[in-house]
């Protein structure tokens, strides 16, 4: 008999009752160091005291009226957004899927108003752009459309680092636009180098075809910057922001400039709950947060202590571990022994991680992880790493 919870996920037996910024504590009253965050979502961790604030207060207020009215608080949150991106106009959604919908019609809206074909969006053999029809489209992989056909389409995928086949496919004029992650997540914590981007933008702007950045899990802060494209120094003309945003609550946006989103005019996107009031006052505070000064050179300082201890413990378990990829705190451990036994040592050891593909075991913590909490998290991470490469060793045996 189905369960009443559609059986989607493959869920871990645990079930968590409240969290204090990167802790987590179980119905049983055991605390788990959480370098899950939420998969990237609680930037400030569970329970900011800053966030629970402006959330009870917004409460307290108004929750939703739809995008029939104006609202102020939405209207802070992108006039913030522009003011600290290369974006001139933002529209809000509910997820990062949502916002991969948009930029899609978007990309296609742009081309239509300028009366010209261009039927190929290009991506990447890896990516992760969300679970919907046009999202499954978009990435490609069997993994995500096997059952769901026939898919959307107007897409072509090329492999990770084949720059022939894109200059090649540039080069024929039909490209629409180039959609990539600066840092796959789902794809294995895999890093475009900033050569690359900057390479991409070159070839968008030689082409006309527009760059569009997947900054879902990548952005808000995980990479040391706000944007992980602004360490290339670059710009995109759409951008896809989610997860971070709302420090937790359910907030995804799509960024454009101007000459982009020309053709998204009045009555060709909508959303009922995206941009509610709720939902942008704590926007505005964790984004108020991650720019106030100071923020991104502290973090910056933490995450290389983070990469330091994680290398440390590849060199202390080469039988389980293979090397540590990413940047920020946005970093994978590339596994020899199998990534899914990583996580579920961790559990036993009460640390809580993520695996992604190409047998990677991520680690994504709040962006407020301290020091100490670095520290303990390596010692616990060592003790799964050692049951893991006992377990084998029996097992072998």
């Amino acid at each position: 008999m189905i369960a009443s919870v559609l059986p989607t996920y493959n869920r871990a037996p645990l079930r968590f009752t409240h969290g204090e910024g990167c802790w987590l504590t179980d119905t049983e009253g055991t605390r788990y160091l959480d370098l899950v965050a939420g998969i990237a979502v609680n930037a400030l961790g569970h329970a900011h005291p800053a966030l629970v604030q402006v959330l009870g207060e917004q409460a307290r207020r108004l929750w939703h009226v739809s995008n029939l009215y104006r609202i102020p608080e939405q209207e802070a949150l992108a006039d913030r957004l522009v003011a600290e991106t290369f974006a001139d106009t933002v529209f809000f959604t509910n997820s990062g899927t949502e916002a991969a919908e948009l930029a899609i019609k978007m990309i296609r809206k742009h081309w239509h108003e300028k009366g010209e074909e261009r039927p190929v969006i290009l991506t990447f053999e890896g990516a992760f752009h969300g679970r919907s029809t046009g999202a499954i489209a978009a990435a490609g992989s069997e993994k995500m459309v096997k059952g769901f056909g026939p898919l959307m389409p107007g897409f072509r995928q090329l492999a990770w680092g084949d720059h022939d086949g894109l200059r090649d496919l540039m080069a024929k004029g039909e490209v629409a636009a180039v959609m990539i992650e600066p840092v796959q997540g789902e794809g294995g914590i895999r890093v475009l180098p900033d050569a690359c981007l900057k390479g991409l933008r070159d070839l968008c702007d030689e082409t006309g075809a527009l760059l569009v950045l997947d900054e879902v899990q990548c952005g808000m802060g995980r990479t040391g910057r706000l944007f992980a494209h602004e360490w290339a120094g670059i710009v995109p003309d759409i951008m896809m922001v989610a997860k971070g945003i709302g420090g937790g609550f359910p907030l995804g946006a799509v960024l454009a400039t101007q000459a982009a989103a020309a053709g998204m005019t009045a009555g060709t996107h909508g959303s009922t709950y995206g941009g509610n009031p709720l939902g942008c006052a704590v926007g505005l505070k964790v984004l108020e947060t991650l720019t106030a000064p100071g923020f991104f050179e502290d973090l910056r300082r933490r995450a290389g202590s983070l990469r330091q201890a994680a290398e440390g413990l590849v060199a202390s378990h080469p039988e389980v571990f293979e090397e540590v990829r990413g940047t920020g705190l946005m970093l994978g451990l590339k596994c020899r022994l199998p990534a899914g036994d990583v996580v579920q040592a961790g559990y036993d050891a009460h640390v809580l991680t993520v695996p992604a593909a190409e047998n990677v075991v991520r680690l994504l913590p709040a962006l407020t992880i301290s020091e100490a909490e670095i520290a303990e998290a390596m010692a616990r991470l060592d003790r799964a790493a050692r049951a893991v490469a006992q377990a084998a060793s029996g097992s072998a045996a």
